[in-house]
């Protein structure tokens, strides 16, 4: 039997833009046999990396990101907190690993890294961390390559800092920081020898145009990211996108498979709006070739499953938290 992929176009002639296009709309069966293969290449298909997000800076964040609960833009009814204390953070640290977590990432709500006395407690919550031997990964707003470097002294495993969408579409979800500065802080990061984790959000409106290029923007990074979330909007009352449907869940699925056969040692991670996912729907998601999920009640401001939720479901499938290593 002949598959979409057996007769691949001219190379020559095929643009990235094509290569993506063909790879997501071939019959779903073609798509997820060929995301299988590549997912058992070069990862333990039964293995999914647990990690946790840790908001350490709440609110007043002057982005205008159109999905943002913590935006100075957008009338939430989200209460504002300050940077959180070195104590209280290892705390959740040792709890997440306590849970079977290998990696923990530390959200502030910044428009930017500003150096001084708060990015001095940062720099030692990832020495903390560090130490605990635990991957460390933060995601504090845009970077200059002297702040990565020093992340990156401290012990930082990875950077955090999505494209979040289109180059085209940007300008509809985000008018504050442009597509431009977003490659740049990713750059210094990749300078610094931080492993890049950059993904996108799904579910703003945008097609699946859109969509497709954002991946052939993740394929174009040098190097290509370590770790892509791939995030399903939960739309929050008070933001401009908080009446937008939810995303298609085949949609879901061809998108996290195509992620995979681009993308074939990163890890995939299903981010965002797990919560409004089915069972049947992130079991299809791991077996398209997502290994990653984040666990935890709260995802920065989101709600998310609950710990015992995804034991339960990992017991389902007969699948296992990965080890670290």
């Amino acid at each position: 039997m002949t598959t979409a992929l057996s007769n691949p176009l001219n190379a020559a002639a095929e643009t990235l833009h094509d290569r993506i296009d063909r790879l997501y709309h071939q019959p779903l069966p073609d798509l997820l046999f060929k995301a299988q293969q590549v997912h058992r290449e070069h990862h333990n298909p039964n293995a999914v990396q647990l990690c946790t997000l840790c908001n350490i800076k709440t609110g007043l964040c002057p982005e205008d990101c159109a999905y943002c609960s913590q935006s100075v833009h957008n009338k939430t009814e989200l209460e504002p907190q300050p940077l959180a204390d070195i104590e209280t953070v290892l705390a959740e640290a040792k709890a997440a690993k306590a849970h079977g977590s290998t990696r923990f990432c530390m959200g502030a709500a910044w428009r930017e890294v500003k150096d001084g006395a708060q990015f001095e407690r940062v720099l030692e919550m990832v020495r903390q961390v560090a130490a605990l031997e635990l991957e460390v990964c933060c995601t504090l707003g845009m970077l200059k390559p002297h702040q990565a470097k020093r992340l990156k002294e401290a012990g930082l495993t990875a950077y955090n800092h999505n494209l979040d969408t289109s180059p085209d579409y940007y300008g509809k979800v985000i008018t504050t920081r442009t597509y431009q500065d977003r490659l740049e802080t990713i750059q210094a990061v990749s300078a610094a020898g931080i492993s890049v984790c950059c993904g996108g959000i799904l579910g703003m409106g945008e097609s699946v145009s859109d969509r497709l290029a954002l991946l052939a923007a993740l394929a174009e990074l040098d190097p290509v990211p370590e770790s892509i979330p791939i995030n399903c909007l939960v739309p929050v009352a008070g933001t401009p996108l908080k009446d937008t449907p939810p995303v298609d869940a085949i949609e879901l699925v061809r998108m996290v498979a195509t992620t995979r056969i681009l993308f074939p040692q990163a890890i995939v991670r299903l981010s965002a709006g797990r919560l409004q996912m089915s069972d049947e729907l992130q079991a299809l998601c791991l077996l398209a070739g997502a290994n990653s999920i984040f666990t935890g009640p709260v995802l920065l401001t989101t709600p998310n499953p609950e710990t015992t939720q995804d034991e339960q479901l990992l017991q389902r499938l007969g699948m296992v938290p990965k080890e670290m290593g």
